[in-house]
């Protein structure tokens, strides 16, 4: 964007002809949950035959493994009605899972060893075969533990009419496509300087079972509670730390925000470029491979990011050759843990949070960013992710020491400009109210999901597992009260013949060996 601050262009988006612009924002979630046995340890059954393919039911599928479900809203640009749908999944899933459970939180359940992890199954396609091996590969690269880890995803786009209201006010000369994606790699920018505050706000895994380390050495200052759980006392988000997704042989590699050719030729230099860690493991032109190739990253997917740029695919077309082909669409959140104050994973509150603070990434000025920037903005999330809740914390603003306490509430100062804003575009006042009231979590750290979570984790004198079981079922009887509202069961049993039908016919449908089928596809990319 142009470098006009933020105010002017709020007062420039608040004339008339531009007042409702902002009005259209379509929203999606993704939110992943271990199955686990009702003794709280991870399910071994494969995933439930009731709810369908998981290679094509478009709304339940599976992640990393058979026990880690993953459940898909559609576009929507009501975010009741998102988590209303995502409530209907919950509760059909949960119908077909016998006395199963639905892990609440991210960092895993009891988990004895990593073999216990059965990989996803997708059929017997090339299709399916391909996502089991890539799973493969990231067991064999990194350990089953760390993809035991679930989160949510929340996926946002901008309705046109900000972007031609945008485009207009700024007297911008390019295309639309290329104005877009140029707009969204901005917010992307800001997303990141900024990323540590969604840390310390919604952070929810301070704490886990020792299993999880299997035996690993950690200088992380854990405390004890109860028969095997650690926490840290001012942690925030395990999951985004260095116990948790992360990829120490990606930290070499330079992928950048400041152009949409630069951040693809940064993603297909590593996907194309021969890994010095993994080359020792068979490739899928063995005849036991151990992972699809042996290149630093297998596929696109695999760059952990806490953000990402995204366009809808057509079919056989790999995400980055999407993204040059149309341009950036929509926007993936990946930074957010599983909400256990949730019966769903995520609540109202986030949302409304996240449209406002997704706005003003978008609208305030974002210079380039160059590799030093964005490696300081991963110390200041490992700071927030270890200590987030220290008193008198400070952080790396500018390459200047600044508390926490002042930056959070410069922030929030804006957001509370973006959210009066909104509230006028829609005729509602909840985007005020909350980021009025998350405000006042900036001095009151024990306001925050983790300063909540550990809280009720000691008052409880539970292990961490235990506590978490005790989620579990209690949103298990939820679920089951409830009713069917957005989606109902006739339509997801359908959904479910409909997947195994597709799945049948994709399968029939291949001509080609497994390694033909990989070979033209890596031909491709």
């Amino acid at each position: 964007m142009t470098t006009h601050d933020l105010t002017n262009a709020l007062n420039a988006l608040s004339a008339e002809k531009h007042h409702n612009a902002v009005k259209g924002i379509k929203r999606g979630i993704e939110r992943e949950s271990l199955r686990i046995q009702s003794n709280g340890v991870i399910s071994p059954k494969g995933h439930p035959k009731g709810v369908g393919s998981a290679l094509t039911n478009g709304h339940i599928t599976t992640d990393f493994s058979e026990s880690l479900l993953e459940f898909i809203t559609p576009v929507s640009d009501s975010s009741s009605q998102t988590l209303k749908q995502l409530k209907d999944l919950q509760k059909f899933t949960l119908e077909k899972m016998g006395d199963e459970l639905l892990w609440p939180i991210s960092m895993p359940c009891f988990i004895e060893h990593q073999d216990d992890i059965v990989l996803a199954q997708f059929g017997s396609s090339n299709t399916g075969k391909m996502k089991t091996l890539y799973r493969e590969g990231l067991k064999n690269r990194y350990g089953s533990m760390m993809q035991a880890i679930a989160g949510v995803h929340f996926n946002i786009s901008f309705p046109d009419t900000l972007w031609h209201s945008l485009h207009s006010l700024e007297q911008s000369n390019a295309s639309m496509q290329d104005f877009i994606s140029d707009g969204y790699l901005a917010l992307i920018r800001n997303f990141k300087r900024e990323l540590w505050l969604i840390s310390y706000l919604f952070g929810a895994s301070p704490a886990l079972c020792s299993s999880f380390l299997q035996g690993r050495k950690t200088e992380l200052p854990f405390k004890k509670l109860g028969k095997g759980t650690l926490y840290l006392e001012v942690g925030t988000a395990l999951r985004l730390g260095n116990l948790g997704y992360t990829n120490s042989a990606q930290s070499s590699l330079r992928v950048m925000y400041n152009s949409l050719d630069e951040y693809v030729a940064g993603l297909k230099k590593a996907i194309n470029t021969p890994s010095d860690i993994y080359s020792n493991l068979d490739d899928y032109t063995s005849t036991a491979p151990k992972q699809l190739n042996k290149n630093i990253l297998q596929i696109e997917n695999e760059f952990y990011s806490p953000i990402r740029p995204k366009r809808n695919a057509k079919n056989g077309e790999t995400p980055t050759d999407a993204l040059l082909r149309a341009g950036i669409e929509y926007i993936e959140i990946r930074a957010l843990d599983v909400n256990p104050f949730s019966e769903v994973g995520i609540d109202i509150e986030q949302i409304h949070f996240l449209d406002v603070f997704l706005t003003y990434c978008l609208l305030k000025n974002s210079p380039q960013m160059d590799w030093k920037e964005q490696a300081c903005s991963t110390e200041n999330l490992d700071t927030v992710v270890n200590q987030g809740r220290e008193e008198g914390l400070m952080l790396n603003f500018n390459n200047e020491s600044r508390s926490l306490q002042s930056w959070g509430d410069e922030i929030f100062s804006q957001l509370s400009e973006v959210a009066v804003w909104m509230d006028n575009a829609y005729g509602v006042d909840y985007y005020s109210s909350t980021v009025k009231r998350m405000a006042t979590w900036i001095h009151n750290p024990a306001l925050t999901y983790s300063g909540r979570y550990v809280a009720e984790l000691k008052e409880s004198g539970l292990d961490n597992g235990h506590f978490a079981l005790a989620l579990a079922n209690k949103y298990r009887k939820n679920h089951a009260e409830a009713q069917y509202s957005e989606f109902l069961k006739p339509w997801l049993e359908q959904q479910v013949v409909e997947s195994n039908e597709a799945q049948a016919a994709i399968e029939g449908a291949d001509t080609q060996s497994f390694t033909e089928f990989l070979d033209a596809y890596f031909k491709g990319k």
